[in-house]
């Protein structure tokens, strides 16, 4: 019995090869298309900068990985060779969507696809056990960690809401300050301005990422964090010094700088968040297996799997072995240029042939925003109104 599950294990950690392969092809566009599209370095540049940007961000999604343990799903009231079945057909489903996904060009949100097949198999196991215990449906509270899936499910969707409030807003803000004709006005607020960007970059990666990291201590955790304003302070201060000298002893386009530090943040983030989406599963497995094989003697179909209840602590080899399969397959994939390709294609900012029509989804979203701004536009003053139509004039842009 015990090898039969070992079997399992392989299976699942073969599926994980095979998801981060797939996974990576799917949100590579995540943080390239910004860098790529921009034209901001050679492409072998921002490869090399996404690269370590992974490998970076592999150590700090130990964290995350709780969410494939106990986010959906309430471990400790299943058995351990339910924990398997459920685990196994997360896999199995999660390699094929995004496959198809990837062969159509598509990009499609990983962390939406793991979590509801975590939450559709754990229902599905779930009600086959209501069946055989004689208990009703309103008992699947008991098995189904509704309020934290909910809870997930929400932040996904408001996180797009925030992003695209927030990008609409910073994109406006650099506009008002900098105009399309940003020379003039750069080299004298581009370093502060550079400052600010790389200072918020720096405050993501090293005090909101640590607390996820493997290899930190608690002990150093706890002093990044009791120590973040004056990180972030002198952070600022010697970003904003360094850029202004590289600007006057090297002409350095702060510009590509932000950009190129930007997608170093992206990349890590995207192994530091959606890691768990693709490895989160096959290590829950392991972790599952091992807490079988110590109890003598133990029923696979009587062992509740408790162990799975407690923090998760990956291992940090574990997780830089998956940061090099996805390197690897960020560099090889043709398919992740394919999906990269058609996003940067949908972000062009002039017009071109569309690939997607138009939905009454989205013919919606945008008459709202332009009745939006109609309001906003005749409740501003005329004098901000006026100095803000001469900054996005973009006349003399285009005659260059």
């Amino acid at each position: 019995m015990e090898n039969f599950y070992i079997i399992l294990v392989v299976i699942l950690f073969a599926l994980a090869i095979s998801d981060l392969i797939v996974g990576v092809s799917n949100d590579a566009v995540n943080f390239l298309n910004s860098a790529i599209g921009s034209k901001v370095a050679p492409r072998y540049i921002i490869m090399i900068i996404a690269s370590a940007g992974i490998l970076v961000g592999t150590t700090f999604s130990s964290g995350m990985m709780e969410v494939a343990r106990k986010g959906i799903f309430h471990p400790d009231q299943f058995y351990f060779s339910e924990i398997m079945v459920i685990f196994l057909a997360v896999m199995l489903t999660d390699v094929v969507l995004l496959d198809v996904f990837n062969t159509l060009g598509l990009p499609t949100s990983t962390t939406v696809s793991i979590v509801f097949e975590l939450l559709g198999s754990a229902v599905a196991v779930a009600l086959v056990k209501i069946k055989v215990l004689g208990q009703t449906v309103s008992d699947l509270n008991t098995y189904i960690n509704s309020g934290k899936a909910l809870a997930i499910i929400s932040g996904i969707l408001l996180s797009v809401v925030v992003a695209f409030t927030v990008g609409s807003l910073v994109m406006y803000i650099t506009r008002l300050v900098f105009s399309f004709n940003y020379k003039k006005t750069f080299k004298y607020f581009g370093a502060i301005w550079g400052g600010i960007a790389i200072t918020a970059i720096t405050y993501f990666i090293l005090i909101k990422g640590a607390k996820g990291s493997s290899f930190l201590t608690e002990t150093t955790t706890d002093w990044i964090k009791g120590n973040s304003s004056l990180i972030i302070l002198y952070s600022f201060i010697c970003w904003t010094i360094l850029l202004q000298v590289l600007y006057w002893v090297v002409r350095l386009n702060i510009l590509k700088m932000i950009v190129l530090v930007g997608a170093f943040a992206l990349a890590m983030a995207f192994a530091g968040n959606d890691l768990v989406n693709f490895i989160g599963v096959p290590l829950a497995g392991l972790k599952s297996f091992q807490a079988f094989i110590a109890e003598p003697n133990a029923d696979p179909d009587g062992f509740l799997m408790v162990a799975l209840t407690g923090k998760a602590k990956a291992n940090t080899y574990l997780l830089l072995i998956a940061g090099m399969v996805m390197v690897i397959t960020l560099w090889l994939s043709k398919k992740a240029r394919k999906v990269t390709e058609t996003e940067i294609n949908l972000s062009r900012q002039g017009a071109g042939s569309e690939r997607f029509g138009s939905s009454f989804l989205s013919r919606t979203i945008v008459r709202t925003a332009m009745d939006i701004g109609n309001i906003v536009d005749k409740t501003t003053p005329r004098s901000f109104t006026k100095i803000a139509s001469k900054r996005f004039d973009q006349e003399e842009y285009q005659k260059v």
